[in-house]
């Protein structure tokens, strides 16, 4: 199995690269987001890879961070979700929006990927969940508590998390004051 390449970009196209690796050209798919972030062609470039074997092809996926692959391999194994949508995905949203989304549970983010309905979204969330880290740092145990409590009252966890941040961002620490403070926000935005 290949884990990176490091070669000469010898060309890329919106959805592909052709890596030049000691006059082999390795053609990668990559999502659209990584070819802007590339230098010109003929530069040395490095693209950590994802190989994928099938019966008819064996097909190279590249991205820019171990982060990115890492996402991509979580994600085709989700059922219903092979390469494409998975590039689909990285080309569209950020790997921090990414998980921001699936620790939201924010259906509306990940239905702006094409060719990923609010059914999958919801199955992604669902499979997801657990197995990638929350991209929310630990506040710590007030902050965690609050969010618990808001959610008990009945309101959604990513509109919770919003109003929870800017209470928590203004420097409110203990979970009475932060509680009465979210929930200001949450009534003054009609939530």
């Amino acid at each position: 199995m290949i884990g990176f390449l490091r070669g000469r970009l010898f060309s890329k196209k919106p959805d592909s690269l052709i890596i030049d690796v000691n006059g082999v050209g390795y053609q990668v798919l990559v999502p659209i987001s990584l070819v802007s972030s590339l230098p010109d062609e003929g530069r040395e470039v490095t693209i950590y890879i994802y190989t994928h074997v099938r019966e008819d092809a064996i097909i190279l996926y590249g991205f820019q961070t171990e982060d990115e692959k890492r996402i991509f391999t979580t994600l085709i194994g989700v059922s219903g979700i092979g390469p494409k949508i998975a590039l689909n995905i990285l080309s569209t949203i950020r790997p921090d929006n990414f998980y921001s989304a699936i620790d939201a549970e924010d259906v509306d983010t990940l239905c702006r990927v094409p060719g990923l309905g609010k059914k999958t979204a919801h199955r992604l969330i669902l499979e997801l969940r657990e197995k990638l880290p929350s991209l929310r740092e630990k506040k710590d145990k007030n902050y965690d508590d609050t969010l618990s409590a808001l959610v008990n009252l009945g309101y959604k966890k990513a509109i919770a998390i919003e109003a929870l941040e800017k209470s928590y961002n203004s420097g409110i620490r203990d979970i009475e004051s932060l509680l009465k403070e979210a929930l200001k926000h949450l009534t003054k935005e009609g939530r």
